[in-house]
């Protein structure tokens, strides 16, 4: 499952680079699961549900800028790939109750084609 922020801006304040300040960034995600058991129709999982639970936890990012929203600015996080990650993580994890042994996997966040980041609890 793949979903887009079209476009999201923060300065990372304590990197010492160009990135310090505020600039903007069109993230791509991709989200996986892992299971051992596939459901009567052959499914892990329907991607309907899948699709909106990502997409409702990445529209509160999308053209916003990631520093002042509470996920980063309360725990003073830089809004980097690997935090973007774990945050989306999170939120979706909590957002989708798993039917047999299905959990979710890992997030990644993609700053650019050849720049990204994965999030999971068992990586």
């Amino acid at each position: 499952m793949a979903g887009h922020l079209r476009r999201t801006t923060g300065p990372a304040p304590s990197y010492p680079g160009k990135c310090s300040r505020i600039h903007g960034h069109r993230w791509d995600v991709e989200v996986c699961l892992k299971g051992t058991e596939l459901s009567a129709t052959g499914m892990l999982v329907d991607f309907h549900d899948l699709k909106q639970a990502v997409n409702q936890t990445i529209a509160v990012y999308d053209h916003s800028l990631l520093n002042d929203l509470p996920e980063f600015s309360q725990e003073n996080l830089n809004p980097t790939a690997e935090n973007l990650a774990r945050q989306i993580f999170l939120e979706v994890k909590g957002a989708l109750e798993f039917e047999r042994n299905i959990c979710l996997a890992w997030v990644k966040v993609y700053e650019s084609p050849d720049a990204w980041a994965i999030y999971g609890e068992d990586l």
